[in-house]
């Protein structure tokens, strides 16, 4: 059994141009950069984003973009903010899905090396709550 998780890791080809991604868009805290030396397989950084390890390492980058991502939580007051962050640095803002209320809302964005991220800001039991209520009549607002 496993007691949560441990890190995440995105292999880039560029560190720093990584870094800005996490710190300017995520806030991160950067807490380790390996320099020249490489204890793992190849120079790397770990950051602490809102008590998440995530480590990048220089390597090869994603061949293909896919919908598979990593999501961070935002409060909503922010999602403005993050989205002209976002924009700052040229990333590629992905449109969103098809969202019901309740669920909250979210921006999609791939960083240079094909990795989608998304920042949402709704919780789990905010999506469990809605979806509970099944699927409602845009026009009555019933079943």
């Amino acid at each position: 059994m496993t007691n949560g998780l441990s890190h995440i890791t995105f292999i880039v080809a560029d560190l720093d141009r990584m870094e800005e991604v996490l710190t300017t868009v995520l806030g991160a805290r950067k807490i380790y950069d390996s320099g020249d030396q490489t204890f793992s397989l190849s120079q790397e950084r770990f950051f602490d984003i809102g008590g998440v390890w995530v480590a990048t390492m220089r390597g090869e980058p994603l061949p293909s973009r896919s919908y598979n991502h990593v999501a961070f939580q935002i409060d909503d007051a922010e999602y403005d903010g993050c989205l002209a962050r976002i924009r700052s640095l040229g990333l590629d803002v992905r449109e969103g899905r098809a969202r019901v209320a309740g669920e909250g809302r979210s921006i999609y964005f791939h960083d240079h090396d094909n990795h989608l991220f998304e920042l949402h800001s709704g919780t789990l039991e905010e999506r469990l709550a809605r979806y509970a209520q099944g699927r409602l009549d845009p026009e009555s607002g019933t079943d």
